[in-house]
């Protein structure tokens, strides 16, 4: 059972040692990475993923339950404790949505065929651009493929680090996404520019020049915060929803959703 990974240090873009002697993230926990566009946010997950043992471009190395992980762990995909969603993640196999989750779980010897659409559902709530079950994958949108990516990811996969890449940038959900991946007891990795995201978890690592700049933990002041800017984020959702149906935006519309 994996308890726990904890990142050693590497070196920026300048080859300085970055200055922390270990990040340790924990089974349960929620961590944000956050800084500029180009700072190394996706490389330092990219790190995790890989499972790096000095042999990335950063020279970081990842340790399982402290120690180092075996060859199958790091390469066969069966095996491998993370999964990985990114902005790009696109799925190319001619399969229908129910074909798709079909393969994944007989993989991970799931025999319970309502896990197929219970998925399906899962991912729904996460977009508002409905997943059908006979929907070939190769067609899904980007905010439709990234939301059924992390329902296979909670549902299906054994998974129990999952890492998601901008995930605000989808078009999906994220509050849905926040409040149901956040008591699977998985380790969730955000990657993100999103203020309602990095408030929202227990952890917020900061990046700057390709290095680890601080850590930091979430406190009352940044709860309160996250709630009103939830708020906030909520009715601007509500918006958009109605300008995807067509719908007009009228006085009594913006009375009701921005009304003090």
């Amino acid at each position: 059972m994996l308890r726990e990974i904890t990142i050693l240090p590497g070196t920026d873009k300048l080859n300085v040692r970055e200055n922390f002697t270990e990040i340790t993230l924990r089974a349960g926990e929620t961590v944000s990475i956050v800084g500029p566009t180009g700072s190394g946010k996706t490389a330092f997950i990219t790190d995790i993923e890989l499972l790096a043992q000095g042999d990335t471009s950063t020279g970081r190395t990842v340790l399982v339950n402290g120690t180092h992980p075996i060859d199958d762990i790091r390469y066969n995909p069966s095996l491998k404790p993370i999964a990985m969603i990114t902005q790009n993640t696109k799925c190319f196999a001619d399969l229908t949505t129910e074909e798709f989750l079909e393969i994944h779980a007989r993989a991970r010897g799931i025999t319970d065929s309502a896990v197929i659409p219970e998925t399906i559902n899962l991912a729904n709530s996460f977009t508002g651009e409905k997943i059908h079950k006979d929907t070939k994958v190769t067609i899904l949108s980007g905010g439709q493929t990234r939301s059924l990516l992390i329902a296979d990811a909670i549902m299906i996969g054994a998974a129990p680090i999952i890492l998601l890449d901008e995930i605000e940038n989808a078009g999906i959900f994220k509050q849905e996404v926040i409040d149901i991946i956040k008591d699977t007891g998985k380790i969730i990795v955000f990657v993100t520019h999103d203020p309602v995201i990095a408030l929202l978890t227990k952890k917020r690592i900061i990046i700057e020049n390709g290095a680890v700049k601080k850590v930091l933990y979430q406190n009352e002041v940044e709860i309160r915060a996250a709630q009103n800017l939830l708020e906030i984020d909520r009715r601007v959702g509500s918006i958009r929803e109605q300008l995807r149906a067509g719908d007009v935006i009228t006085n009594d519309v913006l009375a009701v959703n921005f009304a003090s």
